[in-house]
Formats: structure tokens, sequence, C-alpha cells
């Protein structure tokens, strides 16, 4: 498996933790050189000094992906320093939950922009380098939300929107060797949702065991099987899966 993306430019965004930073390892290991963006500056410190101390060749920047220009400019930044942008993984979310009667505007939005916005704007920097190369990975990470969620009206309608912007991408960009695919996780131990586990009042271990026992192969996700689906869809022999949303939940979702 080493060596698979030796020679590529890969780009993540919120990249410093959780299926972020999985998919960055992911990248790194099988040689990559990968660039990431997070709003988190110590989380990204630290993640950027440990693949350093690993010997991989990494470029992090504090940016936040609702902001067009930030984005462009560390895109930019990533493309001068390793040459090109072969992949890019619009990764960066954040859950604002609660349900419709209690959801405020700031929750709708702030859910809206960094899902939605935030992987439009990086959709659009990337592709510019891509179909100059005529090559390129594009992979929208949406969620089995994407179907419907208590509490998460916000969420899933960003998810699911995100999967037919990738559908979207997938007609437009083919035909310049520039593939579009979406990874759908279901229940991931990360940071996020243990967040989740704080806000339902209820001990992480015990959320990890409710989701457990609906999950048909009997154990939670973690940040690496997320980043196993997309390198499937990163791999240049991928090249004619295009516009498919692949859900990575230990068991079928409809």
């Amino acid at each position: 498996m080493a060596g698979r993306f030796s020679g590529r430019v890969a780009f993540v965004t919120g990249g410093s933790r959780g299926i972020g930073k999985g998919i960055v390892e992911r990248f790194a290991e099988e040689g990559a050189k990968v660039a990431f963006i997070d709003l988190n500056e110590e989380a990204l410190s630290a993640t950027t000094n440990e693949l350093r101390e690993k010997g991989y060749e990494v470029f992090s920047k504090v940016a936040n992906v609702v902001d067009a220009e930030q984005v462009e400019a560390a895109i930019k930044e990533a493309y001068e320093a390793f040459g090109s942008i072969d992949i890019l993984v619009n990764n960066a979310g954040v859950i604002r939950d609660n349900l419709l009667f209690k959801m405020t505007d700031s929750d709708w939005q702030t859910v809206m922009d960094v899902h939605l916005k935030g992987s439009f704007n990086a959709a659009r920097a990337a592709q510019k380098y891509m179909v100059e190369n005529k090559y390129g990975r594009i992979i929208n990470i949406s969620s089995t939300s994407a179907l419907g969620n208590r509490g998460q009206a916000n969420y899933a309608a960003a998810k699911a929107g995100l999967q037919g912007f990738t559908k979207t991408l997938a007609i437009e960009l083919g035909r310049y060797g520039i593939t579009a695919n979406s990874v759908a996780p279901g229940f991931i131990e990360t940071e996020m949702t243990k967040e989740t586990a704080d806000r339902i009042g209820v001990p992480f271990e015990q959320l990890i065991q409710h989701s457990v026992a609906s999950i048909p192969v009997g154990r939670s996700g973690k940040p690496a099987d997320i980043a196993n689906a997309v390198a499937f869809f990163a791999d240049e022999q991928s090249s004619f899966v295009n516009g498919q949303v692949i859900y990575v939940a230990g068991g079928p979702k409809n």
C-alpha cells in the first residue's frame, strides 16, 4: 500500500482532528505531500508537528473555509509549495444540533456556511489547478444524517446538499480528468461525537454503546475507516468512479 499517492498533493479542510486528521495521516503514510487548513490553531500546530516528526512533508495554515479569500490563499500557497493540487477533501464541519422549534438563525446559518459554502469555496479554488493539470480527485465528506436525523435539521440539510453538490461537480468536471465523490460516515468516534455526548448529557462510552447496538457489524467507526474510503476515491485507478456516495456506517443506509 505504501506509496500509492507518491508524487500527489492532497489538500484537506479541517485536517487537525478526528476524521480530517485520519485522512491527512493516511495520505501522508501513502506518500502524498499533504496540505491542510483548520480554524483550531492549537490542534493544527500539534498535528503539523506530529506529522513532521514522522518525516512527512506537510503544509498547514489557519484558515476559515467560510472565507473565500482565506481558502484561495491557502490553496495557492500549497500549490506554490508543492507544485500541484491533485486531491481535495472537503471535511471541515461543525454541529449546532437542536430540535427545529429551538433552532436559532445562527445554528442554521453556521452549519450551512461551514459545510456548503466552505466546500464550494475550496472546490472552486482547487478546480482551477486540477483543470490545468487535467487531473483531480474531489471528495466531499457527507454523513448518514443526510437521510434525516432528529435534532439535525441544519446538519442533515447541509450534508444532503453536499451530495447534490458532489454529483454536479462530477458532471461538470469529468471531462477534465477530475472525479467528484462523497463519503458519508455513520457513527465515528471523534471529538465531534464527544461533543454530542456532552450536549445530550451522557458519558461518551454510553453514547458509543447505544450507537453500536444498531450497527450490523457490531462496532463503532474510527477515523481510519473513513480514510480508507477517501483513499479509494482518491486513487488514480478510481477514474471511472464518479458522482458516487458511499455510506461508511457498518451497515446499509437507504
